[in-house]
């Protein structure tokens, strides 16, 4: 019969499958087009579950098609009472949409929302408290804080995780409820499931994330926990646990010196001192140490969030040798998606920029791949110039050939410049390879590629402003090739350099005809071309003046004693100087009124007005200091920076890292930086951060987690078994019933025994015809305990804390026997047979 019931239960369930497959299979058949209104509310009214399915079913469809289903919400919410599991979870996420709409109605469900919270389901209980505290009414958020209460002793993690959760929600309905939702976090980050702290920790971030003398005492306890928690509530933790170490933690640790003193050699004079060496030993916090080696395995998680959040954590906290542990787990994320990639990248490069030298041995992970995206490829171009410096002979060999293969091979205009300025500033950091760098621009600059030329000519300049001295050989071979170049910025660049060198060798040098010859073709020179020729025609007039001014030359290298003459008074010219000064047919005054005269009548409104103020400062040619002020000045060393420059001060695994570019200085709306750190001594004290000793769990006032009550019940349980009163442990764990029955069994034979003695006096044969029949009694009795105990066994309705009670009871009867007896031997020790069973 068992059998065929089985069967029959098979074929029950296999037919509700062939049916729900074939609604399932009929439901994609059918057109798109929707049902009318009236039939949708005649599947919501009937008495089967499956045609309440479907028209729940095809409101939500219509509710994410944006299509209007208020007219429904009557007939949906009466089913929130439905047995139907997957009923209720259609109705609560319809609920969930239209509540804030329909208020009123959906009060109405409220209350049989609060009964689901009792339901024996974990699941029923969970998603009934998410959905009350998911509804937007502001009427009913102590309705919401009374269940979140409830839930806190809830024996299922799932629950008291959706509480954690559940306390964001109430917070955000209505804030004033902080207080009781800020108690209820201090208790839910202590809960010993992983899951359940990690939701509070999350909960904690949204709701009062200043509080942070509420971490103190789960400091601990949540690095203890913070391996086994899911992959979002690790990072959110990771977030805690970093801005907490800066606001407890001083930057600057204690650093141990030890000196060695090395003993005198044999062969060392007598006045020589010995060497010593001074070796420094960082001693970090222990709190902070846990920490640091708490996180080292989320290294290894297949979240890359979670990668980058332990990276930031260490680089937050300025632990070196932490940091090299995750360059290894960084440089792993680059065989994930592109988007992973891309991401990566950015953070890589803001870890490099702080540590470079611990990327030299992942290079070749860099190198510029053909199937990369532009995004992907500017970024390694940008790692291989920040590790450049401090790579060997070999690899800066292989970095060079990498970017000058991509200023030829390349025909995008982008990657070309920026491996151009990538080579420019490999030359700025290593002055050492710096002029085969210059080799590879200047061979560049004769290309035929104009984009190429341009951004070689401005990278050229600025490395011969780094260095003027040793490049004048440079700066005329430039000018010589200044008829072949025929990109404005270019030329542009050469004119400004040919200016610069002026005033070299006593003005015996190549500005002059340059600026000659420039003059001829000024007409059709471009705009920014034009404003550096009249640039040139003022300097080079200006040192014209000043070498006749002195009657000697100077060199370009003194023009800083000449701007810096204002002291001086004014020198009379003798009429010889008047004279030629005034004399037009000098070929450097004809040149310069000529190019004054090219100038004034020019299109370009810039260009005129410039010329005007050049010769209003150089029309007195006896004061030509204020010119030379303005015109040679030392001008900066320039420097080119890295293009992340900028976002190398957001914090990693920000979206302002990424998108800062183009969003503004202070990055995108939301960006919240890391606190400064804490000043040494005033940080709080480590013993706060000592676990605290739970209290009873029957204190007044106190909330206890269903977790902390099973656990002390397990303790308690424990240390009583040690202490039996047959003086010894039972080689078998006893369940709860077994303990019932020892308890009451012993009760029984104590009083008999009682009896016994009291009768003893008066007559023997008597006391042995009572003995016997005590005997009888005793078996009759062990009978009906054990029914007793059966029945109190299949009873459903008594829970486990009425049964541990009962037990303790016992347990406290059998301690108060005892007393009164001191042969315990005699007590005899009688088992259920159903237990033994």
């Amino acid at each position: 019969m068992e059998s065929i019931s089985r069967m029959s239960n098979l074929l029950e369930s296999a037919r509700e499958l062939t049916l729900d497959a074939a609604q399932s299979t009929r439901s994609l058949r059918r057109s798109s087009k929707f049902l009318p209104d009236s039939h949708i509310k005649k599947l919501l009214d009937s008495r089967n579950d499956r045609d309440v399915l479907d028209g729940l079913r095809r409101i939500i469809s219509m509710m994410y098609c944006s299509r209007p289903c208020l007219t429904f919400f009557s007939s949906v919410v009466k089913n929130v009472a439905s047995p139907n599991i997957e009923i209720k979870k259609l109705v609560y996420v319809f609920l969930l949409s239209h509540a804030e709409q329909e208020q009123s109605l959906a009060l109405l469900s409220i209350n049989t929302i609060q009964k689901s919270l009792s339901d024996g389901n974990q699941h029923v209980r969970a998603l009934a408290l998410k959905t009350m505290s998911g509804i937007r009414v502001s009427v009913i958020s102590k309705i919401v804080s009374l269940a979140i209460k409830k839930g806190l002793g809830d024996m299922s993690p799932l629950v008291r995780k959706t509480t954690a959760l559940a306390i964001l929600k109430c917070y955000r309905l209505d804030p004033s409820t902080l207080p009781e939702m800020r108690d209820y976090l201090s208790l839910l980050l202590g809960d010993k499931q992983p899951y359940v702290a990690g939701a509070a920790v999350k909960a904690f971030m949204e709701v009062c994330p200043e509080e942070i003398d509420l971490i103190h005492k789960h400091y601990r306890g949540l690095l203890r926990v913070i391996v086994d928690m899911d992959e979002w509530s690790q990072l959110a933790t990771l977030k805690l646990m970093t801005v907490y170490s800066r606001k407890c933690f001083p930057k600057t640790n204690r650093q141990e010196n030890e000196i060695i003193h090395k003993g005198k050699d044999f062969y060392c004079n007598e006045g020589q001192n010995a060497s010593d060496s001074s070796q420094e030993e960082q001693t970090l916090d222990p709190d902070l140490e846990l920490l640091l080696t708490s996180i080292k395995p989320l290294l290894l998680s297949r979240n890359s969030a979670v990668v980058i959040a332990v990276t930031r954590c260490y680089v937050s906290l300025g632990v070196q040798n932490y940091i090299d542990l995750s360059i290894g787990p960084l440089i792993a994320l680059l065989r994930g998606s592109r988007d992973i990639k891309h991401i990566a990248l950015h953070n890589i490069v803001s870890v490099c920029m702080i540590k470079p030298e611990a990327f030299v041995n992942y290079l070749s992970h860099f190198l510029v791949h053909v199937t990369d995206q532009p995004q992907v490829w500017e970024l390694k171009l940008e790692i291989l110039s920040l590790v450049y410096p401090h790579c060997d002979s070999y690899l800066k060999n292989l970095i060079l050939n990498e970017l000058e293969h991509f200023t030829q091979g390349s025909s995008d205009d982008e990657i070309v410049g920026k491996a151009v300025r990538a080579i420019g500033r490999c030359a700025q950091s290593d002055t050492g390879t710096s002029s085969r760098c210059m080799r590879i621009l200047l061979k560049h600059s004769t290309s035929m590629n104009q984009n190429l030329v341009q951004e070689s000519m401005i990278v050229i300049r600025h490395l011969i402003q780094k260095d003027p001295d040793s490049h004048i050989k440079t700066v005329i071979w430039l000018a010589k090739n200044l008829d072949s170049t025929s990109n404005p910025t270019a030329r542009a660049s050469i004119v400004w350099l040919v200016g610069e060198f002026s005033g070299i060798n006593h003005g015996n040098n190549v500005a002059a005809d340059v600026l000659r010859i420039l003059t001829k073709d000024f007409a059709n020179e471009t705009e920014e071309v034009k404003l550096q020729i009249v640039l040139l025609a003022a300097k080079v007039y200006l040192h014209y003046l000043n070498r006749v001014e002195t009657g000697d030359s100077h060199s370009r290298l003194d023009f800083e004693s000449e701007a810096y003459s204002l002291q001086k008074e004014n020198k009379q010219l003798d009429n010889e100087y008047s004279k030629s000064v005034l004399n037009p047919k000098h070929p450097i005054a004809a040149i310069w009124n000529h190019v004054l005269l090219l100038a004034r009548y020019d299109t370009s409104y810039d260009l005129r007005d410039r010329a005007r103020m050049y010769k209003a400062l150089l029309a007195d040619p006896s004061s030509t200091q204020l010119a030379s002020l303005m015109l040679l000045a030392p001008k900066p060393v320039p420097f080119i920076p890295s293009p992340s420059e900028r976002s190398s001060k957001f914090m990693l695994g920000s979206a302002s890292l990424v998108v800062s570019v183009d969003d503004g200085f202070y990055g995108i709306r939301g960006y919240e930086a890391l606190p400064d750190f804490v000043l040494p001594g005033n940080e709080p004290s480590p013993s706060l951060r000592k676990t605290e000793i739970s209290k009873p769990y029957y204190e007044a006032n106190k909330i206890v987690s269903a977790g902390e009550m099973l656990d002390n019940a397990v303790k308690n349980t424990w240390l009583r078994s040690s202490s039996r009163t047959n003086g010894f442990k039972s080689s078998t764990e006893k369940t709860l019933d077994g303990w019932l029955a020892e308890g009451e069994e012993v009760n029984e034979s104590l009083d008999e025994d009682e009896s016994a003695d009291e009768d003893e006096s008066e007559d023997e044969d008597e006391s042995e015809d009572e003995d016997e029949d005590s005997e009888a009694e005793d078996c009759d009795d062990e009978d009906s305990d054990e029914d007793d105990y059966s029945d109190k066994n299949n009873d459903s309705d008594k829970g486990h804390d009425e049964a541990s009670s009962a037990a303790v009871s016992d347990e406290e009867d059998d301690d108060n026997n005892e007393s009164k007896h001191d042969d315990k031997e005699s007590v005899p020790l009688i088992k259920p047979k159903a237990l033994n069973s």
